[in-house]
C-alpha cells in the first residue's frame, strides 16, 4: 500500500515500527480503533531486532531492588510462553558458582527463590560441582564450587514484531515502513489534529487527520517529544553481540557468568542454530540514524569474558559469524553507570501527542496498554483490552497434512507466521521445505516473506524477515544466487536493481555486522573486482583501438 491509498481520517496514528509500537498497534486493534503505524526505516530496524533475544525478567534488576520490574517481567514472560508458542520458547539457564565470586551459592538461591515465587513455579535447582559438569564439561574448573539452572525464555525479536504487524493488519489495521512522521499538526490552541508524512524512498507525502499520535520511537523520542521533566533525557546505550557456529560453541542451554573484568552478568544463549555471546553495554554517542556497530574495544571485552568461561575451547575471532550492535532507549538523569540505569519505560502527554519509551522488550504489552490508557482522553470511547487476554490470535497444534514436516518445524512455523504459516508451506516448491544450513529456517520461507511482508530491499529480508544475514557465513553470500531464484517473481527487481539490491545488502553487512577481518576480506575481494573491471575495460578499448588501425 503506498501513502495515497490511505484513508484521510484515523483515530489514531503510531510512529515507529519496533516492539513498542508493534505492541500498541495489536492492542489498539482490538479496541476496533482505525489505526495506522508508520516506521521511517523497516519495521523493527532499530533495537527490536537487535536484542539478546530473550524474554526474561532480569535477575539483575532483584539485585537493584527493582522488584516490581522483575514481577511484571516474569508475568508477561510466562504469558508470553503460554500465548506464543514455537516462537517464544522456554531455555533453561546454568549459572556457575565459584568460590572467590560474587554473588555466592546463598545470594543467587534467595533470587531464584524470588523469581520462582514470581512464575508460581519452582524452576530452579543446584548442582554440585560433579553434577554441574555432566552440563558444561569445558567450563572453567578454577574454584567451581557447583551451579544453578534456572528457567528463563527467547524469542526472534524481529518476528515477533512482525507477527504482532501482520496480526494487526488482518484485522484491519494498517502499517507503512519507510515512511516518517515530518510534522506534528496542531490547532491554534495546540491539540493535535493530523500529521504529515513523507515516504523515505519514493518521496511522498500526504496529510492525514487525526486527534492523537502516540510516539514509539525508542532513542528518536525526543526528537517528536522534548522531554517535559529538565533533568531526564534519553540515553542511548549500546548493547553488542557476537555469533558463533554451535559446532564452536555446543551448549543446549543458557549460561550467565560475571565477566571478570568489571563483574557485569555476560550471557551466551543458543540461538536459531547458532549462540550468540553478550552483552555489552556503553554510552552510543554516535548519529542514530547510522547502523550501530560492534567497536574493537567491545569484541575485545565479549572475547575475554568467553575465553575466561571456556578456557579449554580455544575460541578465537576466526570462529565468529558475525556481530550486532544494538541501541537501547533509556530515560536517565546521567549520573549512573550505564549498567545501574532503569529499564522502566515513562509516558509523556502533550495535548493528543502520547510518548512512550524506555522499558524493556519483555514487558511490551505493558508500555503497551500504559500508552493506550494515556491515549484515551483523545480517542473515540473504547474500553482497553485486558492484559490477560492472549497476546495472539489461536493457531492449530499442528496442521491438517504435516507436508514431511515435523512438528517441531510446525512449532516453529506457527510461531513466527501464524495462520500464514499454512500459506508459506502449501504454496512452497517441495524442495524449498529443507532447512538452510547453519539455521533454523526453511527456504520456503525467504519468497514467502518477499511477497507478503513489505520487503523493500535485501537487508530487510535477510536481517529481519529471516535472520540468515546473522547465522550463516558472511551474511549467506554463497547463497544469494539461490535467493534472488527464490524470490524475483515476489519482488519483480529486474537484473539492475538486484545488482544494486546485493550490493547494498553486502555494504550493510560489512559496515554492521563483518568482524575486523572479514571487513578486510571482503574490501580486498571488491579491490580486485573494481581493478579486474578496469583491466577489461581498458582491454576492450585496446582491442578497440587496434582494430580500427588495421582497418
Amino acid at each position: 500500500m503506498s501513502l495515497q491509498e490511505l484513508q484521510q481520517t484515523w483515530d489514531l496514528i503510531i510512529v515507529g515500527g519496533g516492539i513498542t509500537g508493534a505492541g500498541i498497534l495489536r492492542e489498539a486493534t482490538r479496541m476496533n480503533l482505525r489505526v495506522l503505524l508508520v516506521e521511517q526505516r523497516d519495521f523493527a530496524w532499530g533495537t527490536s531486532s537487535r536484542s539478546s533475544k530473550l524474554v526474561h525478567g532480569g535477575l539483575r534488576y532483584l539485585k537493584q531492588g527493582k522488584f516490581l520490574l522483575t514481577k511484571i517481567a516474569v508475568e508477561e514472560r510466562e504469558h508470553l510462553l503460554k500465548d506464543a508458542p514455537g516462537l517464544v520458547e522456554s531455555l533453561e539457564f546454568l549459572l556457575p558458582v565459584y568460590a572467590d565470586q560474587k554473588p555466592g551459592k546463598r545470594t543467587l538461591a534467595v533470587g531464584l527463590s524470588i523469581y520462582d515465587l514470581m512464575a508460581r513455579e519452582r524452576q530452579h535447582r543446584f548442582y554440585d560441582a560433579t553434577e554441574f559438569n555432566k552440563h558444561l564439561p569445558f567450563i572453567n574448573q578454577n574454584g567451581l564450587t557447583g551451579g544453578f539452572l534456572y528457567l528463563d525464555a527467547q524469542v526472534d525479536d524481529s518476528r515477533l514484531v512482525l507477527r504482532l504487524i501482520d496480526e494487526s493488519v488482518s484485522s484491519g489495521a494498517r502499517a507503512l515502513n519507510y515512511t516518517s512522521v515530518t510534522e506534528i499538526l496542531r490547532s491554534a490552541d495546540g491539540e493535535v489534529v493530523g500529521v504529515q508524512l513523507n515516504d523515505t524512498e519514493t518521496h511522498e507525502t500526504k496529510t492525514l487527520q487525526t486527534p492523537a499520535v502516540i510516539n514509539a520511537t525508542g532513542c528518536w523520542s525526543e526528537i517528536l517529544h522534548p522531554s517535559p521533566e529538565p533533568h531526564r533525557h534519553l540515553r542511548p546505550l549500546r548493547g553488542s553481540h557476537l555469533v558463533f557456529p554451535s559446532e564452536v560453541l555446543p551448549i543446549s542451554k543458557g549460561i550467565g557468568f560475571n565477566h571478570p573484568q568489571d563483574k557485569r552478568w555476560v550471557f551466551i544463549v543458543p540461538w536459531e542454530g547458532a549462540v550468540l555471546v553478550g552483552t555489552t553495554d556503553l554510552d552510543h554517542k554516535e548519529d542514530l540514524s547510522i547502523e550501530p556497530t560492534i567497536t574493537d574495544a567491545e569484541i575485545s571485552y565479549l572475547m575475554k569474558g568467553l575465553q575466561a568461561i571456556f578456557p579449554s575451547l580455544h575460541i578465537s575471532l576466526a570462529d565468529c559469524l558475525a556481530a550486532f550492535a544494538g541501541v537501547r532507549p533509556v530515560l536517565s538523569e546521567g549520573k549512573q553507570t550505564p549498567s545501574a540505569e532503569s529499564r522502566e519505560h515513562v509516558v509523556w502527554v502533550n495535548k493528543g501527542l502520547i510518548t512512550v519509551t524506555g522499558g524493556k522488550l519483555t514487558t511490551f504489552r505493558r508500555l503497551a496498554l500504559d500508552a493506550l490508557k494515556a491515549a484515551q482522553p483523545f480517542l473515540p470511547s473504547a474500553k482497553l483490552p485486558d492484559r490477560r487476554d492472549p497476546v495472539f490470535s489461536e493457531v492449530p497444534d499442528k496442521p491438517e497434512r504435516a507436508y514431511g514436516l515435523s512438528k517441531q518445524t510446525w512449532r516453529r512455523l506457527y510461531g513466527r507466521y501464524g495462520e500464514g504459516a499454512n500459506t508459506l508451506v502449501q504454496t512452497a516448491d517441495p524442495k524449498d521445505l529443507n532447512i538452510i544450513p547453519g539455521t533454523h529456517t526453511l527456504w520456503a520461507e525467504l519468497p514467502f516473506a518477499a511477497k507478503y511482508e513489505q520487503v523493500r530491499h535485501l537487508d530487510d529480508l535477510l536481517l529481519r524477515r529471516v535472520r540468515i544475514g546473522l547465522l550463516t557465513p558472511y551474511g549467506g553470500k554463497a547463497y544469494l544466487k539461490r535467493i534472488r531464484n527464490l524470490c524475483k517473481d515476489k519482488l519483480s527487481w529486474d537484473r539492475r536493481r538486484w545488482k544494486e539490491e546485493k550490493a547494498r545488502y553486502l555494504d550493510i553487512w560489512i559496515h554492521a555486522h563483518a568482524l575486523p577481518d572479514q571487513r578486510a576480506k571482503f574490501l580486498v575481494q571488491k579491490k580486485n573486482i573494481f581493478l579486474a573491471v578496469i583491466r577489461i575495460f581498458f582491454s576492450y578499448i585496446y582491442q578497440k583501438i587496434r582494430s580500427r588501425k588495421s582497418t
